[in-house]
């Protein structure tokens, strides 16, 4: 997959499908905007992703955190067979950008643009006055097609987006999470030395930092899947600050992969968060500490 970022001067050849939004936790509402495109393919078109870089929200004073960081985002487009990636930069001149001339400048002549995807809420342009309607009234001029997706509902009638996938995250309900998304929310980074703690009472870990913006799910112990090299472990994380050792202040993903004991400093790892068993907190000694791991990990293990 090609990525185009930090620029706005860009020119595609070949013809494209375009799926735009902001994408951030990549739902199962975004999955059908990427399914259009990608079925496009089969008609010879060049299936594209736009979306913004900071996102429209976060730009204009909104919350920094992200469900999905631009890296996580990246892996999973390439997997469902993006061609292009187009983090289109959001800044003071192309915010004031008239709705209008962002069809015909970017998405048209830039992106060579012959199929969208857009949700029916898609909003861009000077004041998010570009909308839906805009983008069929001026089809039909510039030569493209225009595919609206309604939203998309849970089985009870929920109807996901990314603010639904966060509130879900904030409380830990890691199994509605995976709903949603259509798959386990996810924490990627490299594996860096800890303070091998786990290592001297029988349990060595792995931890990673993740991305100072990426949301994190409360404090506490979940069952998990760890993906090194990939290749799939089973696993049990605690996301926090470990009280009980201290001197901790910028939360990290620690992680027991069970019967693993390889050396994997500096690799790249991706923990998903598959159900929240206990909330963290601080122990009185590593005696205590240790008996609640070894009943972590028995009954993550089951």
């Amino acid at each position: 997959m090609d990525i185009i970022s930090n620029s706005f001067e860009f020119f595609l050849n070949r013809e494209t499908a375009v799926a735009i939004g902001k994408f951030d936790g990549v739902h199962q509402g975004h999955r059908r905007l990427l399914d259009e495109i990608i079925e496009l393919k089969k008609r010879g078109l060049c299936a594209c992703v736009f979306t913004f870089d900071p996102a429209p929200s976060v730009f204009f004073g909104g919350d920094p955190h992200v469900l999905n960081t631009n890296e996580e985002k990246h892996v999973i487009f390439e997997r469902m067979g993006v061609d292009i990636l187009v983090e289109f930069p959001m800044n003071s001149e192309t915010a004031a950008t008239p709705p209008d001339k962002f069809i015909t400048e970017y998405l048209v002549n830039q992106m060579n643009m012959k199929f969208i995807a857009a949700g029916t809420d898609i909003s861009f342009g000077d004041k998010g006055l570009g909308n839906a309607e805009l983008l069929k009234q001026m089809s039909a001029e510039y030569g493209y097609e225009v595919k609206l997706i309604d939203k998309v509902h849970t089985s009870d009638g929920e109807e996901i987006s990314s603010s639904l996938v966060r509130r879900y995250v904030e409380k830990g309900d890691m199994e509605r999470v995976e709903e949603l998304l259509g798959a386990a929310y996810s924490v990627s980074g490299k594996i860096v030395h800890g303070n091998q703690i786990g290592r001297t009472i029988g349990f060595p870990t792995i931890n990673i930092y993740p991305d100072e913006n990426k949301l994190l799910p409360p404090y506490g112990v979940y069952t998990s899947r760890t993906v090194i090299n990939g290749k799939d472990y089973l696993s049990v994380s605690n996301v926090g600050c470990k009280p009980t050792i201290g001197g901790e202040t910028r939360p990290s993903v620690e992680t027991y992969i069970y019967d693993f004991d390889n050396d994997v400093y500096d690799k790249d790892a991706v923990v998903y968060l598959e159900k929240f068993k206990r909330p963290e907190r601080r122990f009185n000694g590593l005696d205590e500490l240790t008996a609640q791991l070894q009943k972590d990990i028995e009954e993550s293990r089951r």
